[in-house]
């Protein structure tokens, strides 16, 4: 008896008198198909054995489409679910993807090259994956846009981008930062940060060219790459106490920076805002309960959230996915004392 030839994707979607597109994007879950073509062209996979995904559940459930949420492997920021800043970041996703009838997943792959991007993309079954942050992979991002519409970027906005990228405008807030304390009247402004992330390196940028707009020149030892934690910006601050660096004026790349600085600070019996003026960035909810509330720059990650899902949702329609900046706005409050 002569074996039964495999299915093939052509000859669904011959039987189910659609598109090969159509019915590649039914088969993993997308917005773009309706509910009764999914269901026949599923039914017709399970039918003739055709091989579905490794998590295909068995039929379309009552969401619209499923996002899958993605944490790369991290460059100077610890990118941790715990992470204040990341849990915003996943919250504004979530509630962006339940507002438009979807679900959302967040991966346990932490992608960190291009063959762990391509193998992710061609085995998950999401309709479209958010991938928070772009750690050193920037050039891998590149690569699999060529190949591939169905991602968005939270992350930095670089000369010859070829995906799809929101994040904020991080040389705008690191000059209203910088700009703030030199208002108060702050010369020897420190930063802090690990700029080899690419947003934390914006920040600095704009730190620079604040300080070069008051004719202040910036001082090589006030510059100190430190991780985005707690710990390491108390040891940052230990360093520059201990190497006899005067300054008056903290930017830092984060609030957990931040937060790290102001302890440190205290530690060492100096008064925040009295002897030294802080600012953070992002905003966590925290900044508002610690003593001195933390001035900081705020990124608004709910509507982060939306235009990553509205972005997701547009690919599967073959519209074109356009990066976005979004604008900070500078919260004051007590650790600058003014």
């Amino acid at each position: 008896m002569k074996p039964r030839r495999a299915t093939t994707l052509a000859d669904l979607a011959k039987l189910a008198g659609v598109s090969i597109t159509t019915a590649s994007r039914a088969l993993n879950d997308s917005a773009a198909v309706n509910e009764q073509t999914k269901r026949r062209i599923w039914e017709l996979a399970r039918e003739r054995g055709y091989p579905f995904r490794r998590y295909m559940p068995a039929g379309p459930t009552a969401a619209a489409a499923t996002i899958a949420i993605v944490i790369p492997t991290p460059q100077g920021r610890d990118t941790r679910l715990f992470d204040p800043f990341v849990m915003a970041l996943v919250a504004g996703v979530g509630e962006a993807a339940r507002a438009r009838g979807c679900d959302f997943l967040v991966s346990h792959v932490a992608p960190s090259g291009y063959a762990d991007l391509a193998a992710l993309m061609a085995t998950n079954r999401a309709a479209g994956t958010v991938f928070l942050g772009q750690s050193s992979l920037h050039a891998a991002f590149n690569r699999l846009a060529e190949r591939e519409t169905r991602f968005a970027v939270w992350g930095a906005q670089l000369p010859g981008q070829r995906y799809c990228s929101i994040g904020s405008d991080n040389a705008s807030g690191g000059r209203r930062a910088t700009r703030h304390l030199l208002r108060l009247g702050r010369r020897r402004i420190a930063f802090l940060g690990y700029t080899e992330a690419l947003e934390a390196m914006q920040r600095y940028q704009g730190y620079l060219e604040a300080l070069a707009e008051a004719r202040v020149t910036p001082d090589r030892r006030l510059f100190v790459p430190c991780q985005f934690e707690m710990e390491a910006a108390e040891a940052a601050v230990d360093g520059l106490l201990g190497r006899g660096v005067e300054f008056d004026g903290v930017v830092a790349a984060s609030d957990l920076i931040a937060l790290g600085v102001v302890r440190a600070l205290e530690r060492a019996g100096r008064r925040v805002p009295g002897d030294l003026s802080v600012v953070g960035y992002d905003d966590i909810p925290i900044t508002r309960l610690v003593r001195p509330e933390l001035t900081t720059v705020r990124q608004d990650t709910a509507l982060a959230g939306r235009l990553l899902v509205a972005k997701l949702l547009e690919s599967d329609r073959g519209g074109e996915l356009r990066s976005e900046r979004l604008p900070t706005e500078l919260v004051v409050r007590a650790s600058c004392g003014g």
